[in-house]
């Protein structure tokens, strides 16, 4: 087999840029921003009405659940943001998605005996977002550099 591409074309041909996040990190912005924006609501409900949320006696981890109020909305504002810098498809928003999805993951384990399902729902889409953002790109993103050496 011939190959129609010189050498010169290979190496005149830039790098592919791409300005906005493809496959999995697409799901995984869709998924931070959706569970930071439960982790806000999530909040939200600790801070007004705490007084709704039942509380497990003689768990391991307790705080006051205005505390916890607070910190779930902290979290959920930066899971969120963290969401939204994922669609630039950058390496650096990738690592944070992976850390404030772990950070999540943390906060709702505490948040277990507060609302159990609400919690594991959130532990699940964050497990989700880090599997999405490590998995990495496509298979053909992987590849191509290899496809594009010279063939003997």
């Amino acid at each position: 087999m011939t190959d129609s591409a010189t050498e010169a074309d290979r190496t005149a041909r830039a790098p592919e840029h791409r300005p906005f996040a493809t496959g999995w990190t697409v799901f995984a912005a869709i998924m931070l921003i959706a569970g930071g924006t439960m982790a806000i609501f999530e909040g939200i409900a600790g801070i007004a009405k705490d007084n709704l949320i039942v509380v497990t006696r003689h768990y391991v981890y307790s705080m006051n659940t205005t505390g916890w109020g607070w910190i779930h909305l902290i979290l959920g504002i930066v899971i969120v943001l963290a969401g939204v810098a994922l669609f630039s498809g950058a390496v650096w928003a990738r690592v944070v998605g992976v850390v404030v999805a772990g950070l999540g993951m943390i906060a709702n384990f505490l948040w277990l005996p507060y609302y159990p399902y609400w919690a594991v729902v959130l532990i699940a889409i964050d497990a989700f977002v880090i599997w999405a953002l490590c998995a990495g790109t496509t298979r053909k993103d992987l590849t191509s550099s290899w496809e594009e050496r010279p063939k003997s």
